[in-house]
Formats: structure tokens, sequence, C-alpha cells
């Protein structure tokens, strides 16, 4: 199900920019594609570092 709402919000960053109101558009886009990488890396991190002071202390 995922996988196919995943094909159905296929997104366009290139006609997104070209359709812009003005530059600043192109850094709200870039931001905002990088944020659900950076939010994942840092939800892993957090996973990590809780595990590895858990074990730790045993």
């Amino acid at each position: 199900m995922n996988l196919f709402i995943t094909l159905l919000q296929d997104i366009n960053i290139d006609e997104k920019i070209k359709n812009a109101p003005d530059s600043s558009y192109g850094v709200g886009v870039f931001i905002g594609t990088l944020l659900p990488f950076v939010v994942l890396v840092l939800i892993a991190f957090a996973i990590y570092r809780y595990n590895k002071n858990r074990f730790k202390d045993n």
C-alpha cells in the first residue's frame, strides 16, 4: 500500500522551482527534501545511543 501511495506522489522538483513565485522558494524546496532524511538519521542515532548505553550499564 505504501508503494502505491509513493508512486502517486511523484514530485518533480525542477518543475516546482521553475514555476516558483520567487527565488527563495528554491531554498524551501531544498530544505523540504533534506528534512525527512535528517530526521530519520537523528532518530536512528538516538536509538543507537540509547541501546549502546543500555547494554553498557548491564
